[in-house]
């Protein structure tokens, strides 16, 4: 009998499963195709930073400069109280998910004791030349939190050898000692600026370089994928993530995450970065870079000039908001700190977007969609309400513009609004509109091109009991991953 009831048992369960399946593959649909070019694994990752911090941080602070001239004395770097754990609060504190350290700027000058040269920590009297400024951050970033990055300018206005193969040699062992010595790093960061006058071992000259192949990019490249295969890498041409075009930190509108890739280099052309490229050949997403200050290192006749709260407030809308990254430069002092000034704006610019991302309006509301792919929970409306960003409201392939309404019952008041694709299927969606109901009748408030990571529509109050998203123009059915509805503060700098 044991042996008869553990046969019926297994024959009830394999019933059970088959019939499963089969409930199961009759309430599912297939995803929506992937249109264009998609992004990797680590730019989804990098995607989900949405905002981070430089730290300008080498001589120039001592000499108030902000190009260094390579000739510095290694005495002039003595920071009278640095405080890794006050300069990573700081922008943790901000909302910054990871920060990027100079590690070593134009003038050549290594906050680290690189083997590989005497220009550097080693032989400052910070510490008696025992200080890592590199080791110091890192290690902090790992005890609060937040992911850490690297800057290592290729131009390098010190070194004897620049402008020769020898040079190469040298960068490619620093690099390697960067991403060796101090953890995970979520990003190194290359920049254009190549070549012109400079020290270079004490042969006061100018030395050009052609950009396009002196470095040879795709095997310096190649060593961060060998060493920290996980890492982004910016430059003009990526190849992970591109430069906006400027330093104001502003996208463009629209900002396309896919560019052209062909014929550009680190230190190219700007044309198109701002905008990115529709249709492009390539996954390259914007970052935009900007200084809390004038300067990117920090000058003692800057402290009034800080961004304002409300100044960081567009910065933000108008970079995180059009589906780039922003990094927020935060420059620490002649002590090692970040400044009081920049920690007070930075505080009332976080409190303020606190304030207004705490609370989801649209999470009332009742969702009813023209189409709902295959007609299944799998792709419903409802997937835009769960601030996830691996489920989404999706469309039969042949639906190309539809509609959604969110009724809400009683009316709400909002002037945010937020919208989300789903990237792993690329950026799908071309323009949207979206609309109130007022007087009877649907008026439009917004409309706009590109989605992609986030869209934040910003704008007037409005107060509604209805708001209709429209999908005007896509090429293929959309996949979108959030809808939200948000107020700012009645009170503050933020309008």
């Amino acid at each position: 009998m044991p042996a008869m009831k553990l046969a019926l048992r297994a024959l009830f369960s394999s019933l059970f499963a088959i019939l499963s399946t089969a409930v199961g593959a009759g309430s599912q649909a297939a995803p929506p195709s992937p249109f264009g070019p998609v992004p990797t694994e680590r730019q989804l990752r990098w995607h989900e930073m949405e905002f981070y911090g430089f730290l300008h941080f080498t001589v120039n602070t001592f000499t108030d400069k902000e190009w260094g001239y390579g000739d510095e004395d290694e005495k002039v770097f003595n920071p009278t109280g640095f405080d890794a754990d006050q300069i990573v609060s700081a922008a943790k504190a901000a909302g910054m998910k990871g920060v990027i350290l100079t590690a070593k700027h134009h003038d050549g000058f290594c906050l680290w004791p690189s083997q590989y040269t005497e220009h550097s920590v080693r032989n400052s009297p910070w510490k008696g030349g025992k200080g890592d400024v590199v080791k110091e951050i890192s290690a902090s970033c790992r005890r609060h939190g937040l992911k850490f990055g690297i800057y290592l300018s290729p131009w390098d206005r010190n070194h004897k050898d620049y402008g020769r193969p020898e040079y190469l040699a040298y960068y490619r062992n620093q690099l390697r000692e960067l991403l060796t010595n101090y953890g995970d790093v979520f990003t190194v960061w290359f920049d254009g600026a190549n070549g012109g006058d400079g020290f270079y071992g004490g042969a006061r000259e100018k030395r050009q370089i052609d950009n396009r192949t002196y470095y040879d990019w795709p095997n310096t490249w190649s060593i961060v994928r060998e060493l920290m295969p996980g890492a982004a890498m910016f430059s003009d041409a990526g190849p992970d993530f591109r430069w906006v075009g400027n330093e104001q930190g502003i996208a463009g509108d629209p900002c396309w995450a896919t560019l052209n890739i062909a014929g550009r280099h680190p230190g190219g052309t700007s044309a198109n970065l701002n905008s990115g490229e529709r249709p492009g050949t390539d996954w390259l997403p914007a970052e935009c870079d900007v200084s809390i200050r004038p300067g990117w290192f920090y000058h003692a006749n800057q402290d009034t000039q800080v961004k304002t709260p409300r100044q960081l407030l567009d910065i933000y809308y108008q970079s995180v908001g059009r589906g780039a990254c922003l990094n927020l430069n935060l420059p620490p002092d002649r002590s090692g700190r970040v400044h009081e000034n920049d920690i007070q704006a930075l505080a009332e610019f976080r409190r303020i977007l606190n304030a207004t991302f705490a609370r989801d309006l649209a999470r009332k509301a009742k969702l009813t969609a023209s189409n709902t792919r295959g007609g299944t929970r799998q792709f419903a409306p409802k997937n835009l309400l769960d601030h996830r960003r691996d489920t989404y409201w999706a469309t039969d392939d042949d639906i190309t513009t539809p509609d959604l309404v969110m009724a809400f019952g009683k009316p709400i008041t909002f002037n945010v609004v937020s919208l989300r694709e789903h990237l792993p299927l690329g950026q799908r969606v071309e323009e949207f509109a979206l609309d109130q109901f007022k007087d009877g009748k649907w008026v439009e408030f917004a409309k706009g091109s590109s989605i992609g990571n986030l869209r934040l529509v910003r704008g007037d109050f409005i107060t509604t009991d209805k708001v209709r998203l429209r999908i005007t123009r896509s090429p293929v059915c959309p996949a979108i991953a959030e809808l939200g509805l948000y107020a700012e503060p009645a009170q503050g700098p933020g309008r």
